[in-house]
Order: C-alpha cells, then structure tokens, then sequence
C-alpha cells in the first residue's frame, strides 16, 4: 500500500501537467480531465473484478482481486516509453529543437505551436527577453505576490475541498451504506456498487463534452449543490425510512446521484483549474502543492 501510495502521489501530480504542456489549447479542458476519467474507469474496474471473483473460495478471492490491479500497471510501465517528454522540460534542458518536435506532433496550427514554444522559453527563463534566475520558483511560492498568492489558494483550496466533499467515504463504503439501508446480501451489494461504478464512470465522460462548452464554474456550482441535496437525502433515507424497500431504493438513488454530480463537476474542474490559473513558469510546482491539499 505505501509503494502503490508513492506511485499514486506522483501520478496525480504529474498528468494533469504533463497533459496541460502537451494538449493543444482550444481541447485543454477536455484532455485536462482524462485522469479523472480513467481513475473513475479503474475504479469500475475493480468493482466489476470484485464481483466477477466474490464466488472464488475464500482463501483465494481477494488475493486474485489484488494481483488483478498489476495489469494497467504494467500496461502504463510499457506506454512510457513510447510517449514524450513534456515540452516545457526540454526547454529547461535546452532540448529547443525536441520540444518543437513534440508540441508539432500534438499541435495541428504551426503558429501556436511556435507561440506556445516562445511562451515556454520566456518562462523558463532562457531568453534574452526575461532571466528569472535571480530568484527561483520556490523562493517565489513561498513569498508569494498577491495575485500568485490567490491563485495558492484557488488551487489548494479547491483541491482540499474535492475530498472534504466526502466522496472517497461515498466510494469506498457504498456497501456499508446500502446495508445500512437494509440490503442483504453480499452479491447484491457487490452489483449495487459496480452501478456506482458505472453511474460515476458515465457522468465524467459528461463532464468531458461539457467543460469547454459550459464553463469550469458554472459545472462547480451545479456540482456543489446536486451533491448536497444527494447527501441530505441519503441521511433522510437511513434516518426515517428504516430498512424497507422505499430506504433501500433511496439510499441507492442518493449515491448514484452523489457520484454522478461529484463526475459532472467537482472531479474533473478541480484538476483542471489547478492546472490552468498558474502561468507555465509555476504550473509544476503549484500543481504539486495542489495534489497534496487534494491528498491530505
């Protein structure tokens, strides 16, 4: 668990970045939310290889729902080697030329890519036009200007605010919930919780078409409050309704509904804001920091 945490650690850092410094602009927020998507796919996945092996005898089930996970692992270990290196990393290196190439390969408008190329030069400092070096990057997160030190706070405080939503509780104990409800059953439980699955797997695709169209704040305030009305009606459900049928349906449609709203909004816009507000010069960092909030 503490090594598959270290690989979690990075990865959630690192995509939403890798993906803003590759994707062309006017997709940025669709290809931005990618990560989401395939968390809420991996995260199906296991629901459904969950229920697919409960019927095994005891002793082996859940060591094969285990070992099951080092597929896309593998899959991802393979992939690197064939995907680039970020372009504003070869610019730092003095690789010009490689992030060119890259930017040319994920970019079809060759005056963006050679204005985005200039962009990313000018920020990392390797121009006559601007020279950041008197003062580095961490120097100025941690002594930060007052518009940087909205922007601190716009990325690490909506990233905490994601998981104080209590999504990750919705998730992982929609079992306990549905029981609570008074469902029997453990085959019942496991297929209620593989629609949770699938209900949050199909709402983050929504979002995907939705994003660039509707607008980062628009989908957060729809979001905010979809969750909310969710969760009160669960809490009415497992509160007044006791365990009848009525409760058990309710408590069902409560947690789908909860996902879905969860997949439409506060999932993906979080992650692609935080990478979005910072300019290129801090986006690594920032990102990094608002990961952690995100994790802690």
């Amino acid at each position: 668990r503490i090594l598959a945490g270290i690989g979690i650690g990075f990865g959630v850092m690192i995509a939403p970045v890798y993906i803003a410094e590759i994707s062309p602009t006017v997709a940025r927020g669709s290809l931005t939310s990618f990560p989401e998507i395939f968390i809420n796919i991996g995260i199906l996945l296991g629901y459904v290889s969950n229920y697919a092996f409960f019927g095994l005898p005891a002793h082996i089930n859940w060591r094969i729902m285990l070992v099951v996970g080092i597929v896309p692992s593998v899959l991802i270990a393979f992939a690197l080697f064939v995907i680039p290196e970020s372009p504003r990393w070869l610019v730092v290196q003095n690789r010009v030329e490689e992030a060119r190439s890259v930017l040319l390969k994920t970019n079809e408008n060759d005056a963006e890519v050679e204005e985005r190329l200039a962009e990313i030069q000018l920020a990392a400092g390797n121009t006559d036009a601007q020279n950041y070096e008197d003062k580095p990057v961490w120097r100025e997160l941690l002594s930060p200007s007052p518009a940087l030190r909205r922007m601190l706070l716009t990325g690490f405080g909506i990233q905490c605010y994601q998981q104080v939503t209590g999504i990750d509780a919705t998730v992982y104990y929609s079992p306990e919930i549905f029981k609570a409800a008074g469902m029997q059953g453990e085959s019942k439980l496991l297929a209620a919780t593989v629609a949770v699955g699938v209900t949050k797997t199909v709402f983050i695709l929504v979002a995907t078409f939705l994003i660039d169209k509707v607008g980062r704040k628009p989908l957060l305030y729809a979001s905010t409050i979809g969750m909310t009305a969710c969760l009160f009606t669960v809490a009415i459900s497992l509160s007044l309704l006791g365990h009848g049928s009525l409760g058990i349906a309710l408590a069902i449609l409560s947690i789908c509904g909860n996902v879905a709203f969860f997949s439409v909004g506060m999932g993906p816009v979080c992650w692609v804001l935080t990478s979005e507000i910072f300019p290129i010069r801090f986006r690594a960092q920032a990102s990094a920091l608002g990961a952690v909030g995100n994790r802690v």
